[in-house]
């Protein structure tokens, strides 16, 4: 054949090819089967993935673990924004262990205590059907539907304890955080099978001091959480920076609601919430959990599991115990556990937080000693004793656990909590000591908005909880560099000769003035340590931060109502401060420090009043000169809570 009639041939071989009908190739079978079944004989536990029904008709995606050969076994449930397959698939493994490390997951105590663990991914995240709203408000004025997570909750249990034939109709829920708000929906008209409530570091009150909002003042570094939380079901939108460092992010945009506006979040509904609810009105009123319970009967044994250092939800939980404590009159509903820890360690390893020491794992402590004899004592057949105190706090700066029948108590017998002025006085000295005519009537520093006080030492990271970041353990941070700040006023006690020790919550009773017509105030209660310690050169001159917050001074006199500073003129500002349980050692120091921005973890307040500060434009951001006042009559303190024999 020549070369010319073999293209022709060839040319119209490819033609009658190309034109064939598209679906009349052959097919090549697919290696993929088209549901794959892994062979799991050799595992120590079932796995069932099942969608249970709730009321509405709505199904939740729910993961059951239940260990082999169990029978007649308690339920351990957690319900979840974080996806029940994640928290529940950690790791390929034929054993129960393996797959259950990471958050949320008291390991140990599931798998040495024989638990069916159970988690489900709520309403509108994940596997599970419906709408999601962010921490779901209880049927009522927040919600006009018939559904919360409280019937969420109670038809979820309905259907395990009717479907899992190795239970012993028993169920325990338990969760932190966000999945720690969910137990104590739980206990909103509670299904009779619900023997347990565990809220650790819990979600309770978002505009007073946990997620949202601290006194006011908007916790804007939580724009990426709200972000990718709420942007899609899956959590797939990732928010996006541009900059190493968070101080450069916030300054660039300048207010947080500009912030918000650039990556488009006026498409999320509980942002456009926040915007329109910067005071604390019936919007997160309605939404208090500890307002909330105070009105339930108690019918369920509650653990309330906090961390001192908690830097996320550090209000929760104390607010909790004392919305409810004072209802339990036969001393047996309500437990209280505070433990020396971050947000959520106490399901990690716990022997320190930061540049702290505690010379043992107290989150295992925690876990061993009262957590699996609490779950125990109230979920197994057997009901086995628990000797679980009251409460159990650990004492920082001694290291050690305490069994006490009250909070706050102090020590185990033969003392008492006494409400103690710590006066700021002239010169930067801080004394019990009520401050003498004749001296400096008040300390002064300029804040300025164009340079507002880091909450870290910079580069300030994003919030992240794997290494390189260091998110978890900003509570204990050296405040030195902060005390060498201009715009940051300072009093320090002279060495202390005997132990003082404070059990409760610090008040925070400030007389204050600024030249402008609103401002901030932080105030933080500091552990100074000697300029050298034996055995541990770091913490040679630290200074720790034993309880600190911020406070909005528009809502002075109304958390509801923001109302204009008169400038210039002395004033009283209140507030509480998160619970401590410290002892300031003898050769230590005691340490106030006062400022007036705390960036980029708060919004900036502009000195200037404005309705809204999400919109505060960038002429309204002005200097200010702050007063401190502690002259006789004018005294500004602390209460500290201090323990006496």
């Amino acid at each position: 054949m020549t070369r010319g009639k073999t293209l022709a041939v060839f040319v119209l071989t490819a033609s009658v090819v190309c034109a064939q009908t598209p679906g009349t190739y052959p097919n090549y079978p697919s290696e993929t089967p088209a549901k794959f079944q892994p062979s799991t004989n050799s595992f120590d536990y079932d796995k069932r993935d099942v969608m249970i029904p709730m009321r509405d008709g709505v199904k939740l995606h729910t993961i059951v673990l239940v260990p082999k050969g169990s029978r007649r076994a308690p339920i351990l449930l957690t319900r979840t924004p974080y996806e029940a397959k994640t928290l529940t698939g950690q790791a390929q493994s034929p054993h129960l262990g393996p797959i259950l490390q990471g958050y949320d997951n008291a390991t140990d105590v599931v798998v040495e205590g024989g638990y069916i663990r159970v988690v489900q991914d709520i309403r509108g995240k994940y596997g599970s059907e419906g709408d999601y709203v962010m921490n779901r408000p209880l049927a009522g004025p927040q919600n006009p539907t018939p559904v919360d997570h409280a019937t969420d909750t109670y038809d979820t249990i309905d259907w395990l304890v009717k479907n899992i034939p190795e239970s012993n109709g028993k169920v325990g829920i338990l969760g932190i955080s966000y999945d720690g708000f969910l137990p104590l929906m739980a206990l909103v008209n509670p299904h009779p099978a619900l023997k347990v409530s565990v809220p650790m570091n819990p979600m309770v009150d978002g505009w007073m001091v946990d997620d949202w909002f601290h006194n006011g003042a908007f916790r804007q570094q939580n724009l990426p959480y709200i972000y990718e939380q709420q942007a899609t079901r899956a959590n797939d939108e990732k928010w996006w920076s541009g900059h190493q460092d968070d101080y450069n992010l916030y300054m660039e945009a300048g207010s947080a609601g500009e912030l918000a506006q650039r990556h488009g979040m006026e498409q999320i509904g509980f942002w456009r919430k926040i915007l329109a609810h910067p005071s604390y009105d019936a919007f997160w009123l309605d939404q208090a959990m500890d307002k909330l319970l105070a009105k339930q009967p108690l019918q369920v044994p509650t653990m309330i599991v906090h961390s001192l250092w908690d830097q996320e939800d550090i209000y929760g939980a104390i607010a909790v115990w004392n919305a409810i404590k004072p209802r339990d009159t036969a001393n047996d509903k309500v437990f209280l556990v505070m433990g020396p820890w971050h947000h959520g360690q106490e399901i990690l390893e716990a022997s320190s937080l930061g540049a702290l020491k505690f010379h043992s794992d107290t989150a295992l402590y925690f876990r061993q000693n009262i957590l699996r004899p609490f779950l125990d004592h109230y979920l197994k057949d057997e009901a086995p004793p628990s000797s679980v105190a009251t409460v159990t706090a650990y004492e920082t700066g001694t290291n050690k656990w305490l069994n006490l029948s009250a909070w706050p108590a102090g020590c185990v017998s033969g003392c008492s909590v006494k409400p103690t002025p710590f006066y700021l006085g002239a010169n930067g000295k801080a004394d019990f000591a009520a401050p003498l005519a004749g001296a400096a009537a008040f300390d002064e520093y300029v804040s300025d908005p164009a340079k507002p006080v880091p909450f870290r030492s910079r580069p300030n990271q994003a919030v992240g909880y794997d290494p390189p970041f260091t998110w978890k353990q900003w509570l204990v941070d050296d405040q030195r560099e902060a005390a060498g700040r201009t715009d940051v006023a300072v009093f320090t006690s002279d060495v202390l000769k005997e132990p003082v020790k404070i059990s409760g919550q610090p008040l925070v009773n400030l007389i204050a003035s600024t030249s402008g017509t609103d401002s901030d105030w932080v105030v933080k209660v500091i552990d100074v340590y000697p300029d050298q310690v034996a055995g541990d050169a770091e913490m040679g001159g630290y200074q720790l931060m034993v309880s600190a917050d911020i406070f909005r001074g528009r809502y002075r006199e109304s958390f509801e109502t923001a109302k204009a500073i008169v400038a210039g003129q002395p004033l009283a500002y209140k507030f509480s401060l998160p619970t401590a349980n410290h002892v300031f050692l003898p050769g230590h120091r005691m340490m106030v420090q006062i400022q007036s921005s705390w960036f980029p973890l708060y919004d900036r307040n502009p000195q200037t009043f404005v309705q809204n500060i999400f919109w505060a434009k960038p002429e309204d951001y002005r200097k200010a000169t702050q007063r401190v006042y502690h002259a006789p009559g004018q005294a500004s303190f602390i209460e500290l809570p201090v323990v006496t024999k």
